[in-house]
């Protein structure tokens, strides 16, 4: 920076001196100063904004510099200076706003998804109410495809939710009366009504929505560490500036130290290094939700990492058949079936049909209980698939199956009688031992599985894989818990590590 001030005050742009600089203005001085000045003036009055708004919550920052060096280089004449510096401070911004503008983009898709309305019941009537004016004991009611609007327990009949977006399992969860759900899940079966437990602002989907807000509030560690020293900072930047200023006579040497300390890499380098971790990272699949978040990957040593669709794939896949018919027969007319509903399981089996290349064919006189199962005819026969529970009920009969740790059983009735059990499980990503290890490589000295899922599922999936814990049955709120616990023991380990070098340097 201060080279780069040296050439410009060689070629300057103060009154009388443009003819120095008849290669930049082209022949016309005046208009080039004058375009420098006005943009100049732009960007300084955003910033003075920008300070304002700072100084009212009792922020100080390295902004000030920026605008008194801008502001002292119009004043006296050094045009091509405050624009550099203006370009500068600018620039940053820009690519500052756009990398946040890509994380930001992400993360409205989860912010615009919480539940906003609710159906309230009271005296015999419906009423479509705010969801924060929801209070503990109401009794709601959830529409098919609605979102639960606030914590609480199931009231009547059962309730079909899709938790994928908080859970992260992908199947739909069945609940019976008086069991808890959670705000944010999606009604994936018929109507039913519920007994709010808690206001909406105190909910689960609630703080979610707050731990997403505040990583996007984040700043990058360097520039708060700039922030905190900026007082100081300024101060001796101004007396050094006044000091120049008084023993040379000439008021361009202050601007000069005005300018050269300017922060250039937190103006400029700063947002550009983020903006383009940013981009690399969403190339390849990472939404990075702050500055922090990838500033402090260079130094973490402890990985927390959620289990479906990070680990696993996140979508259900069919594992095993247990048939009373020959397999593919048994598949065949499953699968036919299944191409009239949307639940997730039936997807896996179209797809497994066809990847034998199994002709379906179009299923007639087709039923569905939402959550429970499906039935119709298949080429004359048939056939009907759903929870074991839902199928042995529906036809008398029974069913006798052993659970296997980390899949879902599925049950078949073709022509009123028990035909087999179709297992589905939710498969280990390729490549995760690899790049698990690879982390452990990397510095990596903990990790740690943190799910929704049952404990013998996460004891299933994370067998023969270097986690140094599992823990299973969480929500979103005990994950986030758990990387703050971490956080504190990641300090503690850091102070025990930096006694243990000052007690070898001490004692020899």
């Amino acid at each position: 920076m201060a080279k780069l001030f040296a050439s410009l005050s060689s070629w300057g742009l103060g009154p009388g001196d443009n003819h120095c600089l008849r290669g930049l203005h082209g022949g016309f001085p005046d208009l080039f100063a004058t375009s420098l000045t006005v943009s100049t003036l732009v960007v300084l009055l955003a910033l003075i904004a920008q300070i304002l708004v700072r100084l009212r919550k009792g922020e100080i920052g390295l902004n000030i510099i920026a605008l008194l060096s801008m502001g002292s280089a119009l004043a006296i004449g050094e045009y091509l200076a405050a624009g550099v510096v203006a370009l500068m401070y600018s620039g940053g911004q820009y690519l500052e706003s756009l990398a946040e503008g890509r994380a930001r983009r992400e993360m409205t898709t989860l912010l615009s998804r919480a539940p906003h309305q609710a159906i309230r019941r009271r005296g015999g009537e419906l009423q479509e109410v705010p969801a924060d004016a929801i209070e503990v004991g109401d009794i709601i009611v959830v529409r098919r495809g609605d979102l639960v609007p606030v914590d609480g327990i199931v009231h009547e009949d059962v309730a079909t939710l899709d938790e994928s977006a908080l859970t992260g399992e992908p199947l739909p969860a069945t609940r019976k009366k008086g069991d808890a759900i959670m705000s944010g899940a999606a009604n994936a079966g018929d109507l039913f009504s519920m007994v709010a437990m808690k206001p909406a602002s105190e909910g689960t989907y609630a703080g979610i929505v707050r731990l997403v807000e505040i990583a996007q509030r984040s700043k990058a560690p360097m520039a708060r560490l700039a922030d905190r020293y900026a007082v100081f900072f300024l101060i001796i930047t101004v007396i050094l500036a006044l000091a120049a200023w008084l023993f040379s006579g000439d008021p361009v040497r202050a601007v000069a130290v005005l300018v050269v300390a300017t922060p250039c890499p937190l103006i400029l380098a700063v947002p550009i290094a983020w903006a383009a971790g940013v981009s690399r990272a969403a190339q390849i699949g990472l939404l990075v939700k702050g500055a922090r978040v990838l500033e402090a990957l260079g130094n973490i040593h402890t990985l927390v990492i959620d289990k479906t669709g990070t680990l696993t794939e996140g979508t259900p896949t069919l594992h095993a058949i247990d048939s009373a018919l020959p397999e593919d027969e048994l598949l065949r007319l499953v699968a036919s079936l299944d191409q009239a509903s949307s639940h997730v399981a039936a997807k896996a089996l179209v797809e497994a049909a066809r990847a034998r290349d199994l002709k379906l064919v179009h299923p007639t006189n087709v039923s569905e209980k939402p959550g429970e199962g499906i039935a119709g005819e298949v080429d004359g026969r048939r056939v009907a698939i759903g929870g074991i529970a839902y199928i042995a009920s529906r036809f008398g009969f029974t069913i006798n199956h052993a659970d296997r740790p980390g899949t879902v059983a599925a049950a078949v009735a073709v022509d009123g009688a028990f035909a087999g059990v179709l297992l589905f499980s939710d498969k280990l990503r390729d490549g995760s031992d690899r790049i698990l290890a690879s982390f452990k490589r990397l510095g990596i000295a903990r990790m740690i599985l943190a799910t929704g899922d049952r404990s013998d599922v996460a004891r299933l999936i994370s067998s023969g894989l270097p986690f140094d814990e599992v823990r299973s049955e969480l929500s979103a709120e005990q994950k986030g818990d758990i990387v703050k616990a971490e956080k504190t023991r990641g300090a503690g380990d850091d102070d025990w590590r930096w006694h243990q070098r000052r007690s070898r340097a001490c004692c020899g």
